[in-house]
């Protein structure tokens, strides 16, 4: 085993210590480290979906601005240094090890989670590295997040649903409470929320902050003018910053919702003064150029041509919606399903969701133990009407799912970033379990 792999083992044996509500431990670390959260700018961003696309869009436009950029989002799909870019490179597995060691003393004298190691380890390789700015996505909620120790110069808060309501409430108004803690005293607040319940409770939080809260439905439009499998082409109007036929190399028509916010949140960027590299051809270059400039992966991305295999980590009722809704507007006919989720989602709604557009579904688990049983899955799906088999690892299902698919079918892959993840490693020659 190398001095990675043995880090590695020990940052994810961290998560035996669960998740933390407080920011005693994260500020600990930071603060044995010498506080590098205090060393660079930085966005903030919250949100139950979406965030990591329109983090990504944030981090895009900002590198191709010529800014040194921070991204760290969560989770990974194949390897722990997705979870840290700079310009779109992950950390280097050596860097990893460096990090660990340097904390290890301090993190074990603490019992720190998983996500606040990692956290701390990321505002530090920032921080070393210098960057001229960092997108910074939440874990879980926002008031109590290991993240919510930056003082950002914009938030974004993505949207609000019901997901985690054991950690968050099991209401929108109390969800948006734990999201708004992200906002601060008199920096902006860039928010896509539509819900009543949400907006008051999030304009509350800005007023006793003198904090300005900036709905994107009333301070910018979209219009999408052209759709594809690998992009979307919108016309967006906001004050001072119109762009017509802007390329969003992401497929999916939610993903013109997230690029408004990218957009108003770059806009707040360009309105601090210090960031005046921000030019319309950056914002162009970086919004048709995502992947690159970010790294990011499984957003209903076209992962294999003959057959066809879409992958997208959906992993909630309110994604998978928008995710049916997407496919819908792109491909004709049904799928064949291959799925896996974690045991503490909404996974019936899920299911019947799912069943509306599936010809038959192959049932798959991932390697974690938060994965819900593949025997359950299939019961589920028959009871909703759909076809289900049991497929296994997700590899196994994958392969199957290849073999079964009719001329001119479909197959698609969704539920967790855990099953997209296992996909994109068996789709580039992982070994079959």
């Amino acid at each position: 085993m190398t001095a990675a792999d043995r880090t590695l083992r020990f940052l994810f044996d961290l998560q035996f210590f669960g998740i933390k509500a407080g920011l005693e431990n994260i500020r600990e670390i930071l603060e044995f480290l010498g506080n590098p959260e205090r060393r660079f700018p930085a966005v903030h961003i919250a949100g139950t979906n979406g965030k990591g696309s329109t983090a990504s869009m944030i981090a895009s436009i900002l590198t191709a601005a010529g800014y040194r950029t921070g991204l760290y989002t969560s989770p990974h799909l194949i390897e722990f240094s997705e979870r840290i870019r700079i310009d779109g490179k992950p950390i280097a597995r050596k860097e990893i090890v460096r990090y660990a060691r340097s904390m290890r003393s301090r993190i074990e004298k603490i019992k720190a989670t998983f996500f606040e190691a990692t956290t701390a380890m990321a505002f530090k390789y920032f921080a070393d590295n210098e960057v001229d700015v960092a997108v910074i996505e939440t874990g879980l909620g926002g008031r109590w997040d290991a993240t919510n120790v930056i003082t950002p110069l914009v938030s974004v808060i993505t949207n609000i649903g019901l997901e985690h309501t054991e950690y968050l409430g099991s209401t929108i108004s109390r969800i948006a409470f734990e999201k708004g803690g992200i906002i601060k005293p008199g920096r902006p607040c860039v928010t896509g929320a539509r819900q009543p319940a949400a907006i008051k409770r999030l304009r509350s939080i800005a007023k006793k902050r003198g904090a300005n809260l900036i709905r994107v439905d009333r301070a910018s439009s979209v219009e999408i003018v052209n759709r594809s499998i690998d992009r979307l082409e919108v016309n967006l109007r906001s004050k001072g910053s119109d762009y017509d036929r802007l390329t969003i190399s992401l497929a999916g028509d939610h993903q013109a919702r997230n690029g408004q916010l990218a957009l108003l949140a770059i806009r707040q960027l360009d309105q601090k003064g210090a960031f005046r590299r921000i030019s319309r051809p950056a914002v162009r270059s970086g919004m048709r150029s995502i992947r690159r400039y970010a790294g990011l992966r499984g957003r209903l991305e076209l992962v294999h041509d003959e057959p066809p295999v879409i992958a997208d980590v959906a992993h909630n009722p309110d994604s998978i919606a928008t995710l049916i809704d997407s496919l819908r507007r792109l491909v004709r006919g049904n799928f064949l399903t291959v799925f896996g989720v974690m045991r503490d989602k909404d996974y019936r709604r899920m299911i019947r969701q799912l069943s509306e557009i599936s010809r038959l579904v192959v049932a798959v688990r991932a390697r974690t133990e938060r994965a819900l049983e593949t025997s359950t899955i299939v019961e589920n799906f028959q009871a909703a009407g759909t076809s289900a088999i049991d497929g296994g690892s997700v590899a196994r299902g994958a392969a199957m799912a290849l073999k079964a698919a009719g001329a001119g079918e479909w197959i698609l892959v969704t539920g967790s970033h855990y099953v997209v993840g296992e996909l994109l490693i068996f789709l580039n020659g992982g070994v079959e379990t």
